[in-house]
């Protein structure tokens, strides 16, 4: 008899699994906290943070939204990796009450003080970690471990966020760090499930040449890419951290093309991962050009292409297929899906382009197509996010 994957549960189809609260309030917040930016970019609106605007937007990008998108994705695919029952009910509830807190705590933090909202916002990280290393270690998945690296890392850069903007008026190291966190989870999860997802579809559906089985250059590319990021984290301005960064590129590059995605573009479900980890390798790239040609790339470029572009892009992506998978629809994109993936490109690609031409047309074209994004993945899937898990037609 199989061992059953779900507790007997009664309570609200919200919190029946991890991926539900997690997706359905990360995507509301993707979408509000762009929404209330994009005033405070232009000097129109106050927050009540310790942090100075452009802080708590990166903050709340790097330590707000995609902690709860990785949280929904961990408490989603811990318990395939290890057998074990997933998180769900209260305990699942208490995680998402800590979210919550965190970001009312960060943006209320003035009036707090700054070491509460710390305390409290790096609550739910530490929590988050603490719960999968148990799953996994329980489970006895060790080659999953390694997914913990990053997580404790964009964790410790949370908290360091915090001590520095308090002690220096603006973040700086830790920014980075949390930034090289994220790109490392990318690449580490992206390089699991895209090759998987691709392989599977063009089985089925494109036969030929596939996917290339995870080998030592991949474990090159992503041994690279973390070096890289670690010197451009400590070590911005040095010339050697450009180059490390360039070769991080051409290899992430390189890891793409064998993944056979240019043999996916009759689904789009497949091929966004493809599209969306191609700003990996965009974004390193214009970071080793800033460094040689400084006057020409500035550091923004790469930093909205690793941003909106490989992390929004991604985890927009990954939403929508667990969604799909995990709800018992059918795996294939409509027109909605189509759109919100079409409005994610645009937003990454033309805050990119708004860094080379800084025109406020194209920062709130860019602002206003990832809100359609997010409000459209809500509308799209709010309804299968809420309700029990229907059957596969």
């Amino acid at each position: 008899m199989g061992i059953p994957r779900l507790r007997a549960y009664a309570g609200p189809a919200l919190l029946s699994y991890g991926f539900r609260p997690f997706f359905l309030l990360g995507s509301l917040y993707a979408a509000l906290s762009v929404l209330l930016w994009l005033p405070i970019y232009a000097g129109e609106l106050d927050s009540h943070s310790a942090f100075v605007p452009v802080d708590w937007h990166i903050h709340e990008m790097l330590f707000g939204y995609l902690p709860a998108i990785v949280t929904g994705f961990l408490l989603t695919a811990i318990p395939n990796w290890t057998g074990r029952l997933p998180v769900q009910g209260l305990p699942l509830l208490a995680l998402v009450v800590l979210w919550l807190a965190g970001r009312a705590a960060v943006f209320f933090s003035a009036d707090i003080g700054w070491r509460a909202a710390a305390v409290i916002d790096g609550s739910f990280l530490l929590a988050v970690s603490a719960a999968a290393a148990r799953e996994i270690v329980a489970g006895r998945n060790w080659r999953n471990l390694k997914v913990l690296l990053p997580l404790a890392v964009l964790a410790g850069a949370n908290g360091a966020f915090h001590i520095e903007a308090h002690l220096h008026g603006t973040s700086d190291i830790s920014r980075r760090l949390g930034m090289a966190a994220a790109i490392m989870l990318i690449s580490l999860i992206g390089g699991r499930i895209i090759p998987s997802f691709t392989r599977n579809w063009l089985v089925r559906e494109n036969p030929g040449r596939l996917p290339a089985p995870f080998d030592r250059f991949d474990v090159a590319s992503i041994a690279i890419s973390a070096i890289a990021l670690g010197a451009w984290t400590f070590a911005p301005g040095n010339s050697a951290s450009g180059a490390l960064m360039a070769v991080a590129a051409i290899g992430q590059a390189w890891r793409l093309s064998r993944w056979a995605g240019e043999r996916t573009l009759r689904d789009p479900l497949v091929l966004i991962l493809h599209a969306a980890y191609a700003f990996v390798p965009l974004g390193l790239a214009l970071l080793s050009a800033s460094f040689f040609f400084p006057g020409i790339v500035p550091v923004a470029a790469g930093l909205h292409a690793l941003g909106p572009g490989a992390i929004g892009s991604m985890t927009l992506a990954v939403m929508a297929r667990a969604t799909l998978g995990h709800t018992g629809r059918q795996l294939r994109a409509g027109r909605p899906t189509t759109f919100i993936f079409a409005a994610i490109l645009v937003a990454a690609l033309s805050r990119v382009l708004g860094v080379f031409v800084p025109d406020e047309a194209i920062i709130h074209l860019a602002g206003a197509a990832w809100v359609l994004a997010f409000a459209g993945f809500l509308l799209t899937y709010g309804v299968a996010l809420t309700t029990p898990k229907a059957h596969a037609v």
